[in-house]
């Protein structure tokens, strides 16, 4: 083969080689982020929780899972762009509509963090969630039944207000983000029975579907006088029964009281009508926590 033969030869493999390379697409390549959560309720069917990493100050989902009646979780791996996944500077979890016809997050944060290397520790405190643990919250209730009059099943009726106070406010509760309310609960008999939800402690609440015919005082509570859930007879005696606030996502997942409930009490059964009774703080024992690492 002439020296001309093998130059042009030459020639021909370096062309080749350079149109091969310039028609091949990058190849992306792509991390796991796992997420190690404790604490959270299964949200029925018209629910799920999603996750999502801000990067450059905007969110990137993660990817959409359950978590069934035993707190477990349907997926706790996801794969994503490393690039992003590298860039992620805080992990958010919410709760979405399922199915789901909105790409960007919703108002309900439950939890989140800040990576610090390749993890990030989630609570319902950070800012980018709730905002506030709960575990500073205080509570006062009294029994009675200002909406059938004085004298009348007075311990039919729970109202969070402190009679001591003018009256005034018988809670102490942080301001919520918006995606959330606050709502009162006297369980009887096993059966939770709504109050109603509210935002401010020193209004009432939107509730009044089993009070009386007079008007109640304007902080959240409820006289369980008429209109009574099936299985219960109204008026009843909360003697012995238990009174719980709860934090509710906004639009809620179901009728029942959510899993972050921050305060908690036992009525005594000789407890008395009109007299001031403190509620524990069960914050830290409600409240879903969580690690995700990249």
């Amino acid at each position: 083969m002439t020296i001309k033969n093998l130059l042009l030869l030459a020639l021909f493999a370096l062309a080749f080689t350079s149109c091969k390379d310039d028609d091949e697409t990058p190849v992306s390549t792509t991390d796991t982020l796992s997420l190690n959560l404790t604490g959270l309720e299964d949200l029925g069917s018209d629910y799920a929780y999603e996750g999502w990493i801000i990067v450059d100050g905007a969110p990137v989902t993660t990817g959409v899972f359950t978590v069934d009646a035993n707190g477990t979780a349907s997926k706790t791996d996801f794969e994503l762009d490393a690039t992003q996944l590298e860039k992620a500077t805080t992990f958010v979890l919410t709760i979405e509509p399922s199915p789901d016809n909105d790409p960007a997050p919703s108002d309900v944060h439950i939890l989140a963090g800040d990576f610090s290397g390749t993890s990030a520790d989630l609570t319902v405190g950070h800012g980018a969630a709730l905002g506030d643990d709960f575990t500073s919250s205080t509570g006062t209730y009294i029994l009675a039944t200002p909406t059938d009059g004085m004298n009348n099943n007075e311990k039919s009726g729970v109202w969070w207000l402190d009679p001591t106070a003018g009256p005034g406010p018988g809670l102490g509760l942080p301001t919520l983000p918006a995606g959330w309310v606050y709502e009162g609960w006297a369980v009887i008999d096993g059966t939770p029975v709504s109050t109603g939800t509210f935002t401010d402690i020193a209004a009432a609440d939107n509730g009044a579907s089993y009070s009386g015919a007079m008007d109640g005082p304007p902080f959240p509570g409820e006289d369980f006088i008429i209109n009574a859930p099936a299985g219960l007879t109204f008026p009843l005696d909360l003697s012995g029964r238990t009174v719980v606030i709860s934090v509710e996502p906004s639009p809620d997942n179901s009728p029942a009281p959510f899993l972050l409930k921050p305060l908690v009490a036992g009525v005594a059964s000789d407890a008395l009508d009109h007299t001031p009774y403190q509620m524990n703080n069960n914050a830290a024992a409600t409240n879903p926590t969580g690690v995700v690492t990249k």
